[in-house]
């Protein structure tokens, strides 16, 4: 309801404000900030900006408690599990990027993309919310909002749609 959302938001500002009068007294000399504190603030922009981009959208499609348990996941993610994140997501993106030379969505380059990508957003959902058909839903989207074409054709042209038809084969 909105209310939660409402809380929710308040957290996640008094998050970003206490980082950032950390990070200033860290500035000033007043206090030394542990990796993990930095790590921890750089996570938490990442959620804000996310939010601010998308929140209200993504939101609206999939509901409060599905964005607060993905934001939640993200935010207990250590420096490893963002790292490890961010590598498979580069290996997507190369495998992709040979896939589509080959042109073959079937091929076992464009399935290994796909067996990636499955593997990259259960980081964020979780192994108990993955379903084929939310994937192929994201699939979808990544060639009906023009946001996520343009981050996916940046690889190639077409790269976006190349990628759902994929991921429609390795779903069926």
């Amino acid at each position: 309801n909105h209310l939660v959302s409402l809380k929710g938001e308040r957290n996640r500002i008094d998050a970003l404000i206490k980082n950032l009068e950390d990070g200033i007294d860290e500035m000033e000399g007043k206090r030394k900030m542990t990796d993990k504190e930095k790590f921890n603030g750089f996570i938490k922009e990442k959620v804000e900006e996310n939010e601010k981009k998308y929140g209200k959208e993504i939101r609206e499609k999939y509901g409060d408690k599905t964005v607060d348990d993905s934001n939640k996941r993200v935010l207990q993610m250590n420096e490893d599990k963002w790292n490890a994140q961010e590598r498979l997501s580069n290996e997507i993106n190369e495998t992709l990027a040979k896939a589509l030379e080959t042109g073959d969505p079937a091929g076992e380059l464009a399935q290994r993309a796909c067996a990636l990508h499955k593997e990259w957003i259960c980081l964020f959902w979780g192994e108990e919310k993955y379903s084929k058909q939310a994937h192929k839903g994201l699939a979808e989207m990544y060639v009906a909002d023009e946001r996520f074409t343009a981050y996916y054709d940046k690889l190639a042209s077409g790269a976006a749609e190349f990628l759902k038809k994929a991921i429609d084969i390795y779903c069926a």
